[in-house]
């Protein structure tokens, strides 16, 4: 018997069908060890020695590791099958030393979808595990523990911060200096004077042939006085374009417009793409319909194209075959595998649906219509400019008329038209007359806040981070409180704001974007057998310790914030202070006076629990996450993340949550 371990369970009984009973597929539910937390600075990485690192078991996973220990040796060859990235490469590694896995009894395998053609073609492919990727993803894994405990330490003893770390404090200047820039920003006033026709409208440019700008009423008077009814119609220039097509996505397009779109947040688009990846029952079989979702690849696979090319000529007809697209040279790409498109474009949206959930539906339409959309012809437009006069004050309008629809056949539910109607201007004889002429006093506006799919696209560009970061980023961003959501809006807390400014007094050669971008570029080296990951790491450390050092002795510890309170014991201030498990008020006088002000606890039914008739109170993680469950546990384990509503499920009869406009039931596919 052959033995296959890959990385998620969801995995092993897709790939076990697929590979028959000669196989027997098995999962290592991700990582098995990662860093010790022992040793000098509980970095578990040996500086001295080279930067060893000493890995340990996960906890809770013995138990696992033991099952494949027994797994292995009852099989006679191992095939690593984990994800076909970095992170993928380094879990086989894992397996392979912990394992104690022989050279001459296994071989990696990799591919790029979960569909039978794929898994078998990818025994033909078989090879040793990648030292060089391991290498690279070990290298980053060092370099965060390094940076994420040695400067977490710090600001949580001399601020208020909870963590700092080599992308995420990166990402979080990016947010703070854009409100910086936000509030030094002095609005203007300007005007603009629109003519308001029947069929159209034009706005107010030049006069003459300079650029007009109104910046007061008394301006916008006397270009009013100056009107007449009548407008002479200067000239009227036609121009067809092309409007041009889309690229297949990326990890990070696939986040942009589905934050954009359905208004979901990076993780549960990664997570949704996850299942699609990993695969679906479709009643004939269960397969994967979309290929891997970490990538910064636009490539696509000749067979997928010809397959697309011929689907588009039987479906749409001949003139709709478009052609490859070429991407932006990107130096940071790895190209390491496709682009995210379905694994067959004959499997339709509509053709799935009834298997999918409504997110399921929703992510894999989107990335089907991408992939269809970017090999079908650019779509032309008749672009149309017309500038009025009424004297010498030169009005401008412009629209264009869509005249072959091409990409937007598949793709015209996600793409933004401005497709603007125009009359035909030879009617009115070069003449158009109005007296519905509108002002509108206006303000110059700053930049906008981050969103997180436009903050994932500036760290897409500026080159921090990568496709498997983005998401984590920003979950950790504000589940530290370093950032506020208003609106769809990153706001920076009043602590993300200090925690930037400490960073920056004492760091600022190292938490900034040319240097995280250029450690990434360091990283792809060692990748590719470029670079020296000993190397890298000692030049890192040389630079950032003694910065370190030096932080901790002449860092100023915030002073904690008071209450206005008096402690009842001693007379002094109360203050708030930071415990393990979330702040607390407490003498400011400590250690000499040891007063804690116990907080009264107001405990609120939600509704009565279904499993026991128990009430479902509001509760909250060591951690401090807010969750919902039983007031009779340990009796009963009744626990929901999403607050339940009280009603049951038609369906099932569990209970039914809500998360801000849905309706869900927490147990089964039911949506109200």
């Amino acid at each position: 018997m052959k033995l296959v371990i890959v990385e998620s369970p969801a995995k092993t009984h897709t790939i076990g069908a697929y590979l028959g009973d000669d196989y027997k597929v098995v999962s290592s539910k991700g990582h098995i060890r990662d860093l010790a937390t022992s040793g000098k600075y509980g970095l578990g990485v040996d500086i001295e020695n080279n930067f060893e690192p000493n890995y340990i078991p996960i906890a809770g996973k013995k138990r696992d590791i033991n099952a494949l220990k027994k797994d292995i040796k009852e099989s006679d060859f191992v095939y690593l099958a984990t994800d076909p990235d970095r992170e993928g490469e380094a879990i086989s590694w894992h397996l392979y030393d912990a394992l104690d896995i022989k050279d001459d009894n296994y071989e990696r395998i990799v591919f790029n979808e979960i569909t039978k053609p794929a898994v078998k073609e990818a025994f033909n492919h078989a090879r040793k595990i990648d030292y060089n990727l391991v290498k690279s993803q070990e290298t980053r894994r060092i370099l965060d523990r390094i940076i994420g405990f040695r400067l977490s330490k710090l600001m949580q003893s001399k601020t208020g911060g909870k963590s700092a770390g080599r992308v995420q404090s990166v990402a979080l200047k990016l947010i703070v200096d854009r409100e910086r820039e936000i509030e030094a920003f002095i609005p203007e006033e300007y005007w603009t004077v629109t003519a308001k026709f029947n069929e159209f409208e034009s706005v107010l440019e030049k006069y003459k042939n300079d650029k007009l700008e109104l910046h007061s009423e008394s301006e916008v008077k006397e270009v009013l006085d100056a009107l007449g009814e009548d407008y002479k119609i200067e000239s009227v220039e036609q121009k067809e374009k092309n409007r041009s097509g889309v690229m297949p996505f990326t990890t990070s397009t696939l986040q942009q417009a589905c934050i954009n779109k359905f208004n979901y947040n990076s993780s549960k688009v990664m997570s949704v793409a996850q299942k699609l990846y990993e695969g679906i029952n479709i009643g004939s079989e269960t397969v994967g319909l979309i290929t891997y979702m970490r990538t910064d690849s636009t490539r696509l696979s000749p067979i997928f194209i010809n397959d697309t090319f011929a689907y588009i000529k039987e479906n749409f007809g001949e003139e709709y075959v478009g052609a490859v697209k070429k991407g932006k040279k990107n130096d940071n790409v790895q190209d390491a595998h496709e682009a995210i498109r379905p694994t067959s474009i004959h499997r339709t949206p509509e053709s799935v649906k009834k298997y999918l959930s409504a997110d399921e539906f929703k992510i894999y339409s989107i990335i089907y219509a991408r992939a269809l959309a970017c090999l079908m012809k650019d779509a032309r437009v008749l672009a149309t400019t017309v500038i009025l006069d009424n004297n010498n004050y030169k009005f401008k309008t412009t629209g264009q008329i869509l005249i072959f629809d091409g990409f937007l056949r598949a793709y015209k539910d996600y793409s933004v038209s401005n497709d603007v109607i125009l009359p035909d201007f030879k009617k009115y004889n070069g003449i158009v007359s109005t007296n519905d002429v509108e002002t509108e006093q206006k303000f110059t506006k700053p930049v906008s806040r981050y969103t997180e799919a436009t903050l994932i696209e500036e760290m897409e560009s500026l080159g921090i981070g990568r496709p498997s970061t983005y998401a984590t980023t920003m979950k950790t961003l504000k589940d530290r409180d370093y950032v506020k959501v208003v609106e769809k809006k990153f706001h920076p807390t009043e602590m993300g704001v200090e925690t930037t400014d400490k960073l920056q007094e004492f760091f600022s050669n190292i938490i900034n974007v040319e240097y995280t971008a250029n450690m990434e570029t360091d990283l792809d080296k060692i990748a590719d057998a470029k670079e020296d990951n000993i190397k890298v790491l000692k030049e890192f450390y040389g630079d950032f310790e003694p910065l370190v050092k030096d932080a901790f002795e002449k860092m100023e510890k915030a002073a904690p914030k008071t209450t206005g309170e008096m402690c009842p014991e001693c007379g002094s201030e109360l203050v708030i202070r930071k415990g393990k498990y979330g702040e607390f008020t407490a003498c400011s006088n400590y250690p000499t006076c040891k007063y804690i002000k116990k907080e009264e606890k107001t405990i609120t039914t939600i509704c009565d629990c279904p499993k026991c008739g128990g009430h479902i109170i509001e509760k909250k993680t060591r951690r401090g996450k807010i969750f919902y469950g039983c007031d009779k546990y340990p009796k009963c384990d009744m626990a929901l993340w999403d607050e339940p509503t009280g009603e049951l499920c038609p369906e099932c009869n569990s209970l039914l949550t809500k998360k801000k406009d849905t309706i869900k039931c927490s147990s089964c596919d039911y949506t109200k």
